[in-house]
């Protein structure tokens, strides 16, 4: 079973490219936060993971999610390898997601006197 399941905030804006068929790839990571109490003190620990979607997904994902919008994203673990010029031997793990859910489609802001919602455009 190969089934990931996160929720998390977008680290930076979307980037998208498209393959020589056309095919849109979408490439972005997100942070997601635990805390938990150590030695009577609280700790907060921050795992950033790199998302790659495609298609209609990468599209939408481009087009409606920027820098600090919180996501869910459905998917499945890959392992690139390669190897350098150099001969050494390189790998990367990271998810490809199948479903990307928009969980916030407006920034909390407790002062919406501000044009923009409190988003920097």
């Amino acid at each position: 079973m190969n089934t990931v399941n996160l929720i998390g905030r977008t680290t930076r804006d979307i980037e998208i490219a498209y393959t020589p068929s056309g095919k849109a790839v979408a490439k972005f990571s997100i942070a997601i936060g635990k805390s938990y109490v150590k030695d009577g003190e609280k700790v907060e620990e921050v795992s950033f993971i790199e998302i790659q979607c495609w298609g209609n997904v990468a599209e939408n994902t481009a087009k409606y999610v920027k820098k600090g919008h919180k996501v869910g994203v459905v998917g499945s673990l890959k392992m690139d390898r390669w190897e350098q010029p150099d001969g050494t031997k390189r790998s990367k793990i990271y998810v490809v997601a199948q479903q990307v859910e928009f969980l916030e489609t407006k920034p909390k802001n407790d002062n919406n006197d501000d044009n923009n919602n409190g988003w920097d455009e």
